[in-house]
């Protein structure tokens, strides 16, 4: 049986106030739910115009599936090296790609067009180095499945509005606290609401010295609060 969360009371004029200011920018994700796995490996600790870089020269030395399928762990580190942990990646490339020829007999991820989305996850999941945030993007953005990736920005303008409860001995999000937040945001509204706190994580809500004071949903943040109430 599936858990259901209450929304917060303040979920949807947040979801609309974000809406209204990022229009549901995508972040450059892809349909393609291998290409949107390769993305997000390319991104693993990099910014935005890195892990992009990074994204188009692998794409531009494999062209096709196939020949990104054998390419060896050399190969591949030689086009994603500038990008940095480009070791660490290759190897988990390689690794994610023969797991899924391996399961489907070739290089791709449309079987899981027809899988149910518990199916999917779990597949995912079980590839190597690949967690339920990975996993959860691939499932929104590539196969419109209704589901909520709690990336680190998520995470954080999460606390600050106080949907999540945590203390100073748990700052990391775990496996238990995506499900928590995820069964807190409608199915409606996970996508918009996603993507567009990541957007306000990237702008205004940053980790060290966050801009409160322009921030579009300050009348929400229980930081913001206790910011001016400082003042």
């Amino acid at each position: 049986m599936k858990r259901k969360g209450r929304p917060p009371a303040n979920i949807i004029p947040i979801a609309s106030e974000l809406k209204k200011r990022y229009k549901d920018f995508s972040h450059y994700n892809r349909k393609n739910p291998l290409d949107e796995l390769l993305l997000i490996l390319c991104s693993v600790k990099r910014g935005e115009k890195v892990y992009l870089r990074a994204f188009k020269s692998l794409k531009q030395a494999f062209p096709t599936f196939e020949k990104l399928n054998q390419a060896s762990v050399k190969e591949l580190t030689k086009q994603i090296e500038w990008g940095g942990l480009q070791n660490q990646k290759a190897r988990s490339l390689k690794k994610i790609t023969t797991a899924i020829t391996e399961k489907f007999g070739k290089l791709s991820l449309a079987s899981l067009r027809k899988m149910t989305e518990g199916e999917c996850e779990e597949f995912l999941c079980s590839l190597p180095g690949v967690g339920k945030k990975v996993a959860r993007c691939v499932m929104l953005y590539s196969l419109g499945m209704k589901v909520f990736p709690v990336d680190t920005h998520c995470w954080r303008v999460s606390k600050r509005l106080g949907w999540i409860k945590t203390n100073g001995k748990h700052k990391f999000c775990s496996s238990k606290d995506m499900d928590i937040l995820q069964d807190k945001v409608p199915p409606r509204l996970r996508l918009s609401l996603h993507i567009n706190m990541v957007s306000l994580g990237r702008e205004f809500c940053l980790a060290r010295s966050p801009k409160c004071h322009r921030c579009p949903i300050a009348q929400y943040c229980l930081r913001c609060g206790v910011t001016r109430r400082r003042q």
